[in-house]
């Protein structure tokens, strides 16, 4: 059973469980209106209009994935 509030952010343990998505992506410094930027909740994509709709729970495992132009 996970700790109370305690969601996996990018492999780190955070306590941010309530929180929508869009506000743990500006937790750890993306800006949600960035380009480039992908979320899954639970190995699931969530589209960037849900952001701000989806509230996470204990235990859910959120990758962040931000696209790095270059050559």
């Amino acid at each position: 059973m996970s700790e109370l509030g305690v969601v996996k952010v990018n492999g780190r343990d955070m306590a941010c469980a309530g929180k929508t998505v869009s506000e743990v992506l500006e937790s750890v410094g993306v800006n949600p209106a960035q380009h480039g930027v992908a979320v899954a909740v639970n190995g699931e994509i969530v589209s960037r209009n849900e952001w701000g709709l989806i509230r996470l729970k204990a235990g859910d495992v959120v990758e962040v994935v931000t696209a790095v132009a270059g050559g």
